[in-house]
């Protein structure tokens, strides 16, 4: 045996010369996937422009209106924007992106390599939460800016405000993940994407303060994880005294984690079923 050989086994051995895994690949797709998208300048336009546009169109409105004692109607918009923030950055562009990504063949070409798919999915991952805190922290120095929002001081709101967001987007990312199959082309991706979107931002609080929705239209929104995206985030950044705008009087901790957790079983569950590496034929 030569020592050459016997190195190349003592490498083998300690894992020196072993292939990178799964988590390593899908940081290494992580950071191409931030890179693509901060190249993108539409794209950036849009997630990070579109949310703290209307955060000060509709706060300019109707900002200064009181919603309760302590609470204006701005600082309403700013903790539902970081909701519907967070689901533009999740939901709405992976959804867009992957049905993309799949017409113009780089799913197909990804599936060949020995990539384990894994790594798409956390490199997609990586991007949508640099993009979510980045999204946040931007809302949130609006609302500070215009709207006298205050930073939360008590350790128990920063804890809301970790498992919502965390559980919160987990279940958008899947959603939008799964949904990424319905559109049958790129170019209808947008528009089929986009609509539900809209229509859940209006009905869940984040463009309409919630007591102004009309009772059927909360019920409907009550199923879908953005309205209790809006009403954690309402808890974390507004006065215990705001808990008497929510239908139920109350901030619903424990049922606002049941549903987000619910959505992200669904959302695992509908990605396995559906997802595809190809256009359908």
């Amino acid at each position: 045996m030569t020592h050459g050989t016997i190195s190349a086994g003592a490498r083998t051995r300690t894992g020196q010369g072993a292939l990178p895994g799964a988590w390593q690949l899908g940081m290494a797709r992580g950071g191409v996937e931030v890179k693509t998208f901060f190249r993108d300048k539409m794209a950036v336009a849009f997630i990070f422009g579109l949310p703290p546009i209307l955060l000060v169109l509709l706060g300019s409105i109707f900002g200064s209106q009181a919603a309760a004692q302590g609470v204006t109607v701005g600082q309403l918009f700013t903790a539902g924007m970081i909701a519907g923030g967070l689901m533009s950055t999740s939901f709405q562009y992976l959804a867009i992106t992957i049905a993309t990504e799949r017409e113009n063949g780089m799913l197909k070409r990804l599936f060949g390599t020995p990539m384990p798919r894994p790594a798409y999915f956390a490199g997609k991952v990586v991007q949508v939460l640099v993009c979510a805190v980045a999204e946040t922290a931007l809302l949130i120095a609006v609302g500070m800016l215009f709207y006298h929002l205050r930073l939360p001081t008590e350790p128990s709101k920063w804890w809301t405000f970790a498992w919502v967001f965390l559980l919160g987007t987990a279940a958008c990312s899947l959603l939008g993940i799964a949904a990424s199959s319905v559109p049958r082309s790129a170019a209808s991706a947008t528009p089929v994407i986009t609509l539900p979107f809209t229509v859940l931002n209006f009905i869940s609080g984040v463009y309409v303060p919630f007591t102004a929705v009309p009772e059927w239209m909360r019920v409907v929104a009550s199923f879908f994880p953005l309205k209790w995206m809006a009403q954690g985030m309402r808890s974390v950044f507004l006065p215990e005294q705001a808990q008497t705008l929510e239908p139920a009087g109350s901030w619903e901790h424990g049922l606002t984690a049941l549903v987000l957790v619910a959505w992200i079983a669904a959302g695992l569950v509908l990605c396995l079923k559906t997802f595809r590496w190809q256009s359908r034929g």
